[in-house]
């Protein structure tokens, strides 16, 4: 079979601000908790959502071996190989 590749990316970088006499660590990385916890998994089940309104791909999260809370790849296939060859 062929394959045809091409990569994009969105990449979100997490910042939190403090005031000058924060000493670090004193909130045990809630805000990092409340990305990990509320945050991303709203992201992702709408970044789904609207993945499958595009009936002519599939969609699924690939691991390329790095933890999750570092990053998630999700693959588009757009698969001409089960049927005749459609290019819409």
């Amino acid at each position: 079979m062929f394959q045809e590749e091409k990569s994009f990316t969105f990449r979100i970088s997490l910042e939190a601000n403090f005031p000058d006499d924060y000493e670090g660590n004193e909130d045990n990385y809630a805000w990092l908790q409340e990305w990990e916890r509320l945050v991303k998994p709203e992201l992702l089940r709408v970044l789904f959502d609207s993945l499958r309104r595009h009936q002519t791909w599939s969609a699924h999260v690939r691991n390329r071996g790095l933890s999750p809370l570092d990053e998630i790849e999700i693959a588009l296939v757009k698969d001409f190989s089960r049927n005749s060859l459609r290019l819409s």
